[in-house]
């Protein structure tokens, strides 16, 4: 490659990267896998070495992709959270051994699985928990302390008074609580590391407390007062101190110990309840460590062996088509029975007829399939072709009601438009009755598929026509749990309009979106009676989702089935009350970190005073409340002149 061919191919590898360090690192959502990534990273590394001229002092290969989210206050870490260089063969393992056997003849070391998480820091003043934080940059992270101290594996106190100890840890989701989490998710998080750090990185703690996260500590990062020679010695002092370390490490002499390690790892890897992604190497000795240094970016001092995605061969059988709780159409591949990183798979997502004629999947066909992320079947590619197939060619009629099924909007995905299909109804009552719509404990998806079947529901509104005599004769039901369940759909009753109208499912509309309206028109009816211009009118709306308010609404079934609920005792109206009229007519952003309110608590202050609550900036922005560390909101606020407050003066104008 000559220069400018260089130069270019930089320039795009670098943004490239960099988007998708934003989507792992910052948004928890990632869109490549991490042998793509790695790939991608190595390609620029090795442009980088070859012209290094072109090399610019920012590039990704010399940072950690990470960064502090502005919603939580920032922490500089005394001691910089490094990330580990990558090896991906047994020649890469070598080339390291050769590096520290060079400078270190008898350096031994520790082989570790490396936890597929969130990387944190934990630190402990005269034995008590005081502050957590994320790895961010690596030298700047966020103080995540409150959200750590839900996980129950964290000890508050220390089992001995240590006068200052900082140690890192990775804070994971185990893959079973990851399974039952994502049963009831609109949008399913791709993987457990995804998981765990959209999880701990809430702003409410509780939501974290009900994700069931886990932490392995392994590093000590800075202590006083502790004599540690070596990274087995503190494994050992750690575990004592009550932290819960790595489940299993080996100890290795040379190069030929550490490759059966590594080995080793992966043939455990299956059989583990949590993920891992490799293996990591480190030299023992503190004192060899410190001899080895570091780079700008990695301690020389140790590697991390990534394992490669396992690929196996099998026969597609057949492609089903399934209907979603939206009027998606889904094709199913249907293959083989198949062992793939420890399960049997014989399904996957083919996601739409795009994905499928892009691939030119064929029924009969020999494929390739793997698991992305170790988590979700996927098919890489088409190995053969079958004799005599033809291209597929999803139907366009839904498979569960008969109706035509369309592409809507330039959309990919085929959707049934139907509001009375069958298929549809399960899942429309599973994300009723979840817990950010009207919460129901107990109506699971198990409970509502048994009710269903046994012809009990057959709209949302007929949960709140349910006894205890109809509930209490299907098996697993007795009278306790048939009383509770009444209870508990008494209860949810008052959940409010904004619960409702995001329970109620409506395409493009969210929870943030369903509050706005709530706050906007106050009442069911005012909601239905709203013009598309009017929805609109709401900061943080377009065009698509006030079509997809207005449309669901005008809809006769739509219409029949609030009259229902209403009737049925569930509450129409915003429950967010209006104290007074002080802020009337003002539109407030918050931007920053607040000391002595959360965001949302801010929130329902403004709205309970009738004001409104925007997460853009504008020239329709009548107030920014700007907390510590605020950014661009703050910045585009002065460039506008738009009022800016800081905390103690929006006390005193809720105060006067």
């Amino acid at each position: 490659m000559d220069f400018e061919a260089a130069k270019k191919r930089i320039k795009e590898l670098t943004e490239i990267i960099n988007y998708h360090n934003q989507r792992y690192y910052f948004e928890d959502l990632p869109e490549i896998e991490d042998y793509e990534y790695d790939a991608l990273l190595r390609e620029l590394e090795d442009l980088e070495a070859q012209f290094p001229s072109l090399a610019d002092e920012n590039s990704p290969t010399k940072r950690v992709g990470g960064q502090a989210d502005k919603q939580f206050e920032p922490v500089e870490h005394k001691v910089v959270m490094e990330s580990l260089q990558d090896a991906f063969n047994e020649q890469e393992i070598r080339d390291f051994d050769r590096r520290v056997k060079e400078i270190i003849p008898d350096a031994t070391y520790i082989i570790e699985p490396k936890i597929d998480g969130l990387s944190v820091a934990l630190e402990y003043e005269n034995g008590v928990f005081v502050r957590g934080s994320t790895r961010g940059d690596g030298k700047v992270g966020e103080n995540v302390t409150q959200n750590l101290k839900t996980i129950k594996s964290i000890p508050h106190k220390l089992a001995s008074i240590q006068r200052l100890i900082e140690v890192r840890g990775e804070v994971y989701m185990p893959r079973e609580v990851f399974f039952e989490l994502i049963k009831n998710q609109e949008k399913p998080f791709k993987n457990p590391r995804n998981a765990a750090a959209g999880s701990l990185r809430q702003k409410n703690s509780e939501v974290t407390a009900q994700r069931d996260l886990d932490i392995f500590v392994f590093n000590v990062q800075r202590q006083v007062g502790l004599n540690i020679n070596s990274h087995a010695q503190s494994l050992e002092i750690m575990k004592e101190l009550g932290f819960k370390t790595v489940p299993f490490y080996f100890e290795a002499k040379d190069v030929e110990q550490v490759l059966e390690a590594i080995g080793e790892i992966g043939r455990r890897r299956n059989g583990l309840p949590f993920d891992i992604d490799g293996a990591v190497v480190k030299v023992d000795s503190y004192a060899h460590r410190e001899l080895l240094g570091s780079t700008s970016k990695f301690p020389k001092w140790a590697v991390a062996y990534k394992y490669p995605p396992e690929l196996k061969e099998t026969k597609l059988i057949d492609i089903v088509v399934q209907v979603g709780r939206t009027g998606v159409l889904t094709p199913l591949a249907i293959f083989e029975p198949v062992l793939v990183a420890g399960t049997t798979i014989s399904k996957a997502t083919l996601h739409n007829q795009s994905y499928i004629s892009k691939k030119d999947i064929r029924i009969g066909d020999t494929v390739i399939i793997r698991k992305a992320g170790d988590i979700i079947p996927e098919v890489v590619e088409v190995k053969e072709h079958c004799d005599g197939s033809q291209p597929y060619e999803m139907s366009r009629v839904c498979p569960s009601c008969g109706q035509p099924a369309v592409n809507e909007d330039g959309e990919a995905a085929l959707r049934c438009v139907n509001p009375d299909c069958e298929a549809q109804l399960l899942r429309n009552l599973i994300h009723f009755c979840s817990r950010d719509a009207m919460d129901i404990e107990g109506l699971g998806s198990a409970v509502l598929e048994l009710l269903r079947n046994g012809r009990l529901l057959h709209s949302v509104a007929d949960i709140y026509k349910l006894k205890m005599s109809d509930i209490s004769l299907f098996e697993g039901l007795g009278d306790k749990s048939a009383e509770n369940l009444i209870k508990a759909i008494e209860q949810s009753k008052t959940r409010g309009l904004s619960r409702l109208v995001y329970a109620l499912g409506i395409r493009n509309i969210g929870q943030k979106a369903s509050e706005l309206l709530s706050a906007r028109f106050g009442t069911m009816d005012a909601l239905m009676g709203a013009t598309e211009e009017e929805v609109c009118s709401i900061d943080g709306f377009g065009n698509v989702m006030a079509q997809s308010v207005v449309e669901y609404f005008s809809f006769d079934s739509t219409k029949q089935l609030v009259s229902e609920l209403a009737n049925l005792g569930v509450l129409m109206e915003s429950t967010d009350k209006v104290v007074d009229s002080r802020f009337q007519g003002m539109t407030f952003v918050l931007t920053g970190t607040l000391s002595e309110f959360t965001r949302d608590e801010a929130s329902r202050i403004i709205v309970s005073f009738g004001g409104k609550v925007s997460s853009s900036v504008s020239k329709n922005t009548s107030v920014v409340l700007a907390g510590e560390s605020a950014g661009s909101k703050l910045d585009k606020a002065n460039k506008l002149g738009v009022k800016v407050i800081s905390e103690t003066e929006f006390k005193q104008m809720c105060e006067n």
